[in-house]
């Protein structure tokens, strides 16, 4: 089991929580040619109408000149990780439990499957952390695989 690993450069903004306030800002993206990888929202509570709206990637001089005029910014938290590989049975906790051990908590976790392969997004506080996550991943797919050889090598 292996691991591709992307940071995420996350860009920003308030939204109107109605019906088409999100539309509206990936209207001007999409008009600009973005290709979305990374969409999430929420609203705000503690400012009632309103609503965050995370976006990744923004490329090119076009899609950035849309962002800002959606009134979106770039921002530097939290750290996001894009996160795919093959799927299994109870991935998830694995990951987490191995982050858990070594003291990182998560800012956010979002986790999908389509057939056999997943992607996921974790946000982290900090660059260290995020950093530390990766490693963890890493040294994850290299046990993996390691067991994986073992497992083929016995049956011979």
């Amino acid at each position: 089991m292996s691991f591709k690993l992307d940071r995420v450069h996350v860009w920003c903004g308030e939204v109107a929580d109605e019906a088409g306030g999100v539309s509206a800002k990936l209207a001007l993206l999409a008009q600009a040619g973005a290709n979305l990888e990374y969409i999430t929202t929420y609203r705000l509570t503690a400012k009632p109408g309103t609503g965050s709206l995370f976006v990744a990637p923004i490329t090119g001089p076009l899609a950035v000149r849309a962002a800002k005029a959606a009134g979106l910014h770039e921002v530097s938290e939290p750290i996001v990780l894009r996160v795919e590989g093959d799927n299994a049975a109870g991935l998830g906790h694995r990951v987490t439990q191995k982050w858990a051990i070594d003291g990182l908590t998560l800012h956010g976790l979002t986790m999908s499957v389509l057939g056999d392969k997943f992607v996921g997004y974790a946000s982290f506080d900090s660059v260290a952390d995020a950093n530390r996550a990766a490693a963890i991943l890493g040294d994850l797919g290299s046990a993996a695989e390691a067991e994986v050889r073992a497992a083929a090598h016995a049956s011979r």
